[in-house]
């Protein structure tokens, strides 16, 4: 289908939303990424540049990106991703428009579409929203392995929210596609009673899943309960109307609520069950389809695959020799999975790649620091200060793993708060995830072994009852704690040596790493973001490319 192999591969996310309401509805996290012989030289999340969270406004902004990376007349293959809402893109200016076909069901391949690239036809082509999950895992883990199952599984994808695939063979096979697990996506993402409790309104929605995971463990699952909610439908279309629920509450449980308390226990506990449907259900999925496929490996992506407690319910459950989920898993990864599949037809393999990708108007600048240069950094933690560190590239997806990240001693409750609720202005019930050395994250959970996915920040895991004291700043109110796990010095040897002598010198184990942004704003992209953010968060100071600059 693609004639000219060597050229290099420009992958778009860009669907336009079903309205201009100002805030992502269906089409949010716009991307684009360029690809040259697997290798990815160009990548951005649109919010990082436009530093509007979720950003989904790429047609506005299409042009000025590219004319800032010189791409614009440069000869490449072009591929979109679409969207359960369209196929076809057309930037504000006119100057790029592209058509894909309409298709009533999932194809496994590219499809060509009809392009016009500033007053020129092009060769363009659409590859569907479920398989650019999917193949968002290569640039991180390579090829996929022999018998292998992939599921995408997210809100809403191209005609599915849940697919599955099977590759075997050294090829591709769709496996079934449908809305199944529709009910389970939108207890976190298109609930009415869920944004109730979490205080969410319309325009918060891609944020709700994380919070009502995290707000999930201060309650309890109770089977009475899920009947309760099943009865009445998840209360999932109360939106206007809460006084539905407060009515059925006060009638079925004899408790009188006239507001959504999230320190009441009732609240919690339908949280928490919200939680354990979703993590039975989904797992309760995965195990019929490994016996059905006789599969030993799993690809799993998708914004569901953000649920730190089902993924790690997953690894434990060891239903497959190996799990793998990459960490831009929700809609921040399409362009990359887009372009990993053209350059994957083109090559037969795509380079692998460290998350470090948010590159966008960077300049490659080498991270450079010399051992005072850590100490520096390391006593100024030790007083209890709060430094942010913006080094080289960008992280790609919503977590900060070290390269736009926010640190501060793990071992203080009360330093912890300050970080999270006065620095970031979240809100109380949510935990901050520490960093650590896997020979710590050993220590601190009394494992043999640290799954490869906590280098993404993927998984939880039970901290030692005796350990817990020193890390209190960093365990949840369930004894659990969301370790980034530094496995080895080439993954970011700034964040290694900085960890390795906070440990010898001062015995200290871990930190707290937490995204480098306040509320409502999208992770730091720029040394001028990062300036400014610091500041505006009243930060004690910022790392700069290796170099701490006190505020």
């Amino acid at each position: 289908m693609i004639s000219n192999l060597s050229k290099p591969t420009l992958a778009i996310y860009g669907i336009k939303d079903i309205k201009n309401s100002g805030y992502p509805v269906f089409a949010h996290d716009h991307n684009i990424s360029f690809f040259d012989k697997g290798r990815i030289l160009k990548y951005v999340q649109l919010e990082r540049v436009t530093r509007k969270k979720y950003d989904n406004l790429f047609d506005k902004e299409i042009h000025d990106l590219l004319k800032s990376e010189k791409l614009i007349d440069k000869d490449f293959d072009i591929v979109f991703v679409d969207n359960i809402i369209g196929r076809a893109f057309i930037s504000s200016d006119g100057e790029i428009r592209f058509e894909a076909p309409l298709n009533n069901d999932l194809t496994n391949s590219l499809e060509k579409g009809k392009c016009w690239w500033y007053g020129k036809e092009r060769n363009a082509y659409v590859l569907n929203h479920e398989l650019a999950h999917i193949y968002s895992c290569l640039p991180f883990f390579g090829n996929f392995k022999e018998n292998s199952l992939l599921i995408h599984f997210d809100g809403g994808a191209s005609l599915s929210n849940f697919s599955t695939w099977i590759y075997k063979n050294n090829s591709l096979k769709k496996f079934q596609h449908h809305w199944d697990l529709k009910y389970l996506s939108s207890l976190f993402n298109a609930n009415a009673l869920a944004f109730a409790i979490i205080g969410a309104k319309e325009f918060d929605q891609h944020s709700v899943p994380g919070k009502l995971m995290g707000f999930a463990s201060y309650g309890e699952y109770s089977v009475e309960l899920e009947n309760w909610l099943i009865e009445n439908d998840y209360f999932q279309n109360i939106w206007g109307k809460k006084s539905i629920f407060f009515e059925k509450t006060k009638k079925d449980w004899n408790i009188e609520l006239n507001s959504f308390d999230q320190h009441n226990s009732f609240l919690q506990n339908i949280a928490a069950t919200f939680q354990y449907i979703f993590q039975r259900d989904f797992i309760k999925k995965i195990e019929e389809l490994q016996v059905k496929t006789s599969t030993n490996y799993l690809y799993l992506s998708g914004g569901s695959a953000l649920n730190i407690l089902a993924n790690t319910e997953i690894i434990s459950k060891e239903i497959f020799k190996e799990v793998y989920i990459p960490p831009c898993t929700n809609d921040s990864g399409l362009s990359l999975g887009a372009g990993a599949f053209m350059e994957h037809m083109k090559h037969g393999k795509v380079k692998i790649h460290s998350p470090y990708l948010n590159n966008w108007n960077l300049k490659e600048i080498l991270v450079k620091y010399r051992n005072d240069d850590i100490s520096e950094v390391v006593n100024q933690l030790i007083k209890g200060k709060v430094i942010a560190i913006c080094n080289g590239l960008g992280e790609s997806g919503p977590r900060a793993l070290g390269n736009r990240s926010i640190l501060a001693l793990a071992n203080s409750k009360k330093l912890a708060k300050k970080v999270s609720e006065e620095h970031k202005k979240r809100e109380w019930y949510r935990p901050v995830a520490p960093i650590m050395l896997e020979k710590n994250a050993k220590y601190y959970t009394g494992l043999d072994e640290i799954h490869h996915l906590s280098k993404y920040m993927l998984l939880d895991f039970k901290v030692l009852e005796n350990k817990m004291k020193e890390i209190e700043g960093v365990v949840h109110v369930d004894g659990t704690s969301r370790i980034q796990t530094i496995f080895i010095r080439e993954e970011n040897p700034y964040m290694f040596d900085l960890l390795k002598e906070l440990d010898q010198k001062y015995e200290k184990k871990a930190l707290i790493n937490t995204s480098f942004n306040i509320k409502g704003e999208p992770i730091v992209h720029s040394i001028k973001d990062a300036l400014r953010s610091a500041r505006n968060m009243r930060l004690d100071g910022v790392v700069i490319n290796g170099k701490l600059q006190m505020l």
